[in-house]
């Protein structure tokens, strides 16, 4: 609209065309369709000293167009190409033309006329006037309004002068503007340019990247194929020299098996009749390195057994720091050199052989330095410890020898407690040497035996974790026998010693008991080479045991032979006491030891029938001495004093009568039950 107004404004001292009425048409102005100028639109004049085209802002300038229409033009997108598109529309100056009118004569040669005709198409428009004619319509408010709208005042100096700087502020701005779009346009082509070299650098690296997938995938397929053999042919420098140099630990351990896994591997292959290079080149290399770790191996194990020579050193110890931690040592060195670990193995069992041997023997000599009891033949069942020829001592017992310790061959007492006892430790060789009180032989045979069962299964154990899988277990067992067998001549010899002249029943008694137990203590603990060790103490044990019992039996047949067959006279036998005969007192204990021992026995032991023979010849023993003190058995005092013998072996039977335990308590007992009613019923 300041444009208009512009090109309306007249210039002073110039003659020109009278203005148009003030009230102009309200129609709207509309440019002519032939490009000729708007009857609507006031000529351009020229104001004095100012050129028409010298005002600071140029209204037909291309400054500004020139690069905003140049980068219209431009294709947007990725495409890194830039297309040109023809424009159809008017050319600008000659719209500016027409808006402005026509040039002056100083700035355009050919300047148009200023006339305002009208022409037939303004003619033609139809015009809306809401419903009024003209006449009301100019009278109307509408009209002043539109009037005020639509009519141009023609712009004093002052005016201009007034909106100059507003123009040309607005000027510099869109110069400003002008420059930052220019700005803009250079970091987009910029932008431009490095999208399209970051574009090119991506589809170089899609290619590269695509490359390098397929040469990593044939890599990794290359990789699985040849890993395997190439792991089994190479031998790392490290390998070699943990092996030649390092110290044998657990490190070493686990090198020495990837050697061996590399060694089996490359005989494997050795066997194959293809062979390539690297099998040939690292051949004399692992065999040089086997035969350095075999070395190695040698020394270490050679040292381990010098070392159990040693003295008051503890095997055990040895055993399961040094040869347990291990044992993988001698597996390598039965593969590759199965001689030389034969060698290292037998000079291991005699070593063993001889250490077991000197311990045990020093062991026995401690313990046979207690003080034991000694039961000889003045011990049986029958024997007369009277200083005369009287018998009729009640519950007396054995004489003591002089400076023998008191001791009681028939009464079983606490003696039991060796048996039921919990603690499996055995006494050491010091205690043994400082002890000064006395026992039984059962102590003996238990100390030395548990001793013996002991480092047994610990041996045992040690050959089945150290040899094993290299040696079978029969190889083993031969092996273990091998090193105890002097060791169990020891004990069997030390069980003689303890058995062979005694007549304690119930101490060889016990030794059997004890000797079963420890038989079923090492099938528990799975150790079956002591077995023969076992039954050959037993078939000591039980040849004693029936000699004593016989040696009883024979006692008490000797005292029933001397008693004769001379009838008592009335004085005698008034005179004779019913009460309870020795002998009785001795045959009741000794019976009631032996049923407590055997209470989980079964009826064909030898000490069962050795038992029934004794109990025989005790009863016959009873009616003997009853004929010649009291007369005829049936008689009266005879039955009362068989009653009274027979009552006092089932009192002393006590707690074993009561619990009925086993199949020889009840036999035994009910044999004496009925013995004891047979004499109750006149008695």
């Amino acid at each position: 609209m300041w444009l208009d107004r512009f090109a309306a404004q007249q210039q002073p001292g110039r003659n020109n065309s009278p203005p148009p009425s003030n009230r102009s048409s309200p129609l709207p102005r509309r440019t002519s369709r032939s490009g000729g100028i708007s009857p609507y639109t006031t000529s351009q004049q020229q104001r004095p000293g100012i050129s028409p085209r010298g005002s600071s802002l140029s209204l037909v300038s291309n400054d500004s167009s020139s690069s905003l229409l140049a980068s219209s033009r431009r294709a947007n997108g990725s495409a890194l190409r830039q297309s040109t598109t023809v424009d159809d529309a008017p050319d600008p100056e000659e719209v500016l033309a027409r808006i402005l009118g026509p040039l002056s004569v100083d700035v355009a040669p050919a300047q148009h006329s200023s006339s305002t005709g009208i022409t037939e198409e303004d003619l033609e428009l139809e015009f809306d006037f809401g419903g009024l004619s003209l006449r009301e319509l100019a009278e109307s408010d509408d009209a002043d309004q539109l009037e005020t709208v639509d009519t141009y005042r023609p712009q004093t100096v002052e005016d201009f002068e007034r909106d100059k700087a507003k123009f040309e502020e607005l000027h510099r701005s869109i110069r400003a503007c002008d420059d930052i779009l220019n700005s803009v346009e250079t970091n987009l082509t910029s932008f431009r340019n490095d999208l399209a070299a970051v574009s090119a650098d991506i589809e170089s690296l899609q290619a590269r990247s695509t490359a390098l997938n397929v040469r990593l995938e044939n890599r990794k397929a290359v990789e699985k194929a040849l890993g395997p053999i190439v792991e089994e042919l190479s031998v790392s420098p490290m390998v070699v020299s943990k092996i030649a140099e390092g110290h044998i630990d657990e490190a070493w351990i686990k090198t020495l098996a990837e050697v061996d896994k590399r060694a089996m591997a490359h005989k494997k292959n050795s066997q194959q009749q293809t062979q390539n290079k690297a099998l040939a080149d690292t051949g004399p290399l692992l065999e040089k390195l086997v035969l350095k770790a075999i070395e190695r191996i040698r020394d270490f194990l050679v040292a381990q057994i010098k070392a159990l020579r040693s003295p008051n050193i503890n095997a055990q110890i040895i055993q399961q720091q040094n040869f347990i931690k291990f044992k993988d040592l001698f597996g390598f060195l039965n593969r590759h050199q199965p001689v030389l670990a034969g060698e290292i193995c037998q000079a291991y069992l005699n070593t063993m052989r001889w250490y077991y041997l000197n311990q045990f023997t020093r062991y026995e000599k401690a313990l046979l330095r207690l003080k034991l009891h000694v039961l000889d033949k003045n011990d049986v069942l029958g024997h007369d410890d009277s200083p005369t020829t009287r018998r009729t001592t009640l519950l007396s017992s054995s004489k003591l020898a002089p400076g023998a310790p008191p001791h009681d061959a028939f009464n079983l007492g606490r003696r039991i407690d060796v048996l039921k006892n919990n603690n499996n430790l055995a006494i050491s060789s010091y205690l043994a040497e400082e002890d000064t009180s006395t026992h039984y032989l059962e102590t003996v045979f238990r100390n030395f035996n548990l001793a013996l069962i002991d480092n047994a299964t610990a041996e045992y154990t040690f050959l089945a974790g150290f040899f094993s899988p290299a040696l079978s277990y029969g190889t083993i067992s031969r092996h273990f026998t091998q090193i105890f067998e002097p060791t169990f001549s020891v004990g069997q010899q030390l069980t003689r010693q303890l058995v062979s002249e005694t007549y304690d029943a119930l101490g060889v008694l016990l030794c059997l008991r004890l000797n079963q137990k420890y038989a079923f203590e090492l099938q528990r603990r799975r150790i079956p080479s002591v077995d023969s060790y076992i039954n050959g103490t037993g078939m000591e044990l039980w040849p004693r045991l029936q000699s004593i019992m016989d040696a009883h039996r024979e006692s008490v047949k000797t005292f029933t032979n001397g008693l004769g067959t001379k009838q008592p006279t009335a004085a005698v036998a008034k005179a004779a006491s019913a009460a309870p005969h020795v002998v009785t007192q001795r045959f009741g204990q000794l019976l009631h030891g032996i049923l407590a021992l055997s209470t989980e026995a079964g009826d064909d032991e030898p000490v069962v029938a050795s038992l029934r023979r004794l109990g025989g010849e005790v009863e016959r023993f009873l009616e003997g001495w009853s004929r010649t003190r009291f007369g005829e058995v049936e008689g009266r005092k005879g039955k009362r004093f068989l009653y009274n013998n027979w009552s006092l072996v089932l009192t002393i039977l006590g707690d074993v009568a009561l619990e009925g335990e086993g199949k020889m308590g009840r036999e035994f007992v009910g044999w004496v039950e009925g013995l004891k009613g047979k004499y109750q019923e006149d008695g």
